[in-house]
Protein backbone atom coordinates (compact mmCIF):
# COMPACT_ATOMS: atom_id res chain seq x y z
CA UNK A 1 0.00 0.00 0.00
CA UNK A 2 1.39 3.39 -0.99
CA UNK A 3 1.36 5.95 1.79
CA UNK A 4 2.02 9.66 1.34
CA UNK A 5 5.40 10.95 2.46
CA UNK A 6 5.43 11.77 6.21
CA UNK A 7 5.57 15.53 5.57
CA UNK A 8 2.35 15.33 3.52
CA UNK A 9 0.32 13.27 5.99
CA UNK A 10 -1.91 14.56 8.76
CA UNK A 11 -2.24 11.42 10.91
CA UNK A 12 0.25 8.78 12.02
CA UNK A 13 -0.05 5.51 13.89
CA UNK A 14 2.46 4.85 16.65
CA UNK A 15 4.01 2.07 14.54
CA UNK A 16 4.48 4.49 11.63
CA UNK A 17 6.45 6.93 13.78
CA UNK A 18 8.45 4.17 15.42
CA UNK A 19 9.47 2.80 12.05
CA UNK A 20 10.21 6.20 10.54
CA UNK A 21 12.52 7.23 13.38
CA UNK A 22 13.98 3.82 14.17
CA UNK A 23 12.74 3.75 17.75
CA UNK A 24 10.40 1.45 19.62
CA UNK A 25 6.73 2.07 20.21
CA UNK A 26 7.60 1.73 23.88
CA UNK A 27 9.90 4.77 23.61
CA UNK A 28 7.08 6.79 22.08
CA UNK A 29 4.70 5.70 24.85
CA UNK A 30 7.40 6.69 27.38
CA UNK A 31 7.61 10.19 25.89
CA UNK A 32 3.83 10.34 26.03
CA UNK A 33 3.84 9.29 29.71
CA UNK A 34 6.28 12.13 30.44
CA UNK A 35 3.91 14.63 28.81
CA UNK A 36 6.20 15.32 25.86
CA UNK A 37 3.69 13.95 23.35
CA UNK A 38 -0.07 14.19 23.50
CA UNK A 39 -1.66 12.08 20.77
CA UNK A 40 -5.36 11.99 20.15
CA UNK A 41 -7.39 8.81 20.50
CA UNK A 42 -9.75 6.96 18.25
CA UNK A 43 -11.15 4.42 20.66
CA UNK A 44 -8.05 3.00 22.32
CA UNK A 45 -5.79 3.70 19.32
CA UNK A 46 -3.26 6.52 19.54
CA UNK A 47 -3.47 8.95 16.64
CA UNK A 48 -0.49 11.24 16.21
CA UNK A 49 -0.71 14.47 14.24
CA UNK A 50 1.95 16.46 12.40
CA UNK A 51 2.52 18.47 15.58
CA UNK A 52 3.30 15.27 17.50
CA UNK A 53 5.68 14.18 14.75
CA UNK A 54 7.46 17.56 14.88
CA UNK A 55 7.71 17.32 18.67
CA UNK A 56 9.12 13.80 18.37
CA UNK A 57 11.78 15.11 16.00
CA UNK A 58 12.73 17.75 18.59
CA UNK A 59 12.74 15.17 21.41
CA UNK A 60 15.00 12.80 19.51
CA UNK A 61 17.33 15.61 18.45
CA UNK A 62 17.55 16.82 22.06
CA UNK A 63 18.30 13.31 23.32
CA UNK A 64 20.94 12.80 20.61
CA UNK A 65 22.62 16.05 21.71
CA UNK A 66 22.61 14.90 25.33
CA UNK A 67 19.87 17.09 26.77
CA UNK A 68 17.82 15.77 29.67
CA UNK A 69 14.11 15.10 29.36
CA UNK A 70 13.58 18.06 31.72
CA UNK A 71 15.50 20.35 29.35
CA UNK A 72 13.56 19.01 26.38
CA UNK A 73 10.26 19.44 28.23
CA UNK A 74 11.14 23.04 29.15
CA UNK A 75 12.06 23.78 25.55
CA UNK A 76 8.86 22.21 24.21
CA UNK A 77 6.72 24.19 26.66
CA UNK A 78 8.25 27.39 25.28
CA UNK A 79 7.67 26.06 21.77
CA UNK A 80 3.99 25.70 22.64
CA UNK A 81 3.85 29.24 24.01
CA UNK A 82 4.97 30.61 20.65
CA UNK A 83 7.46 32.89 22.42
CA UNK A 84 10.35 32.74 20.02
CA UNK A 85 12.52 35.16 21.98
CA UNK A 86 12.21 33.19 25.21
CA UNK A 87 12.59 29.93 23.32
CA UNK A 88 15.77 31.05 21.56
CA UNK A 89 17.27 32.51 24.75
CA UNK A 90 16.66 29.25 26.58
CA UNK A 91 18.07 27.26 23.69
CA UNK A 92 21.23 29.38 23.65
CA UNK A 93 21.68 28.96 27.42
CA UNK A 94 21.16 25.17 27.26
CA UNK A 95 23.47 24.81 24.25
CA UNK A 96 26.18 26.86 25.97
CA UNK A 97 25.80 24.74 29.11
CA UNK A 98 26.01 21.52 27.09
CA UNK A 99 29.02 22.77 25.11
CA UNK A 100 30.85 23.67 28.34
CA UNK A 101 30.21 20.23 29.75
CA UNK A 102 31.33 18.48 26.56
CA UNK A 103 34.48 20.65 26.32
CA UNK A 104 35.37 19.71 29.91
CA UNK A 105 34.76 16.03 29.16
CA UNK A 106 36.87 16.31 26.01
CA UNK A 107 39.74 17.84 28.00
CA UNK A 108 39.45 15.05 30.61
CA UNK A 109 39.47 12.40 27.86
CA UNK A 110 42.51 13.94 26.19
CA UNK A 111 44.34 13.96 29.55
CA UNK A 112 43.39 10.33 30.19
CA UNK A 113 44.51 9.28 26.69
CA UNK A 114 47.85 11.05 27.16
CA UNK A 115 48.36 9.37 30.53
CA UNK A 116 47.45 5.93 29.16
CA UNK A 117 49.86 6.36 26.25
CA UNK A 118 52.62 7.24 28.69
CA UNK A 119 51.82 4.20 30.85
CA UNK A 120 51.82 2.02 27.73
CA UNK A 121 55.18 3.46 26.65
CA UNK A 122 56.69 2.79 30.08
CA UNK A 123 55.26 -0.74 30.13
CA UNK A 124 56.69 -1.46 26.66
CA UNK A 125 60.09 -0.19 27.80
CA UNK A 126 59.91 -2.42 30.85
CA UNK A 127 59.11 -5.43 28.64
CA UNK A 128 62.06 -4.72 26.39
CA UNK A 129 64.39 -4.62 29.43
CA UNK A 130 63.17 -7.91 30.83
Amino acid sequence: MNRPEPENRDLFAIADLAQEFGISTRAIRFYESKGLLNPGRVGSTRVFRRRDRARLILILRGKRLGFSLRDISDYLSLYDAQSQTAQVKMLVAKVDERLSLLEAQKKDLETTITELREIRKLADQQLVRS
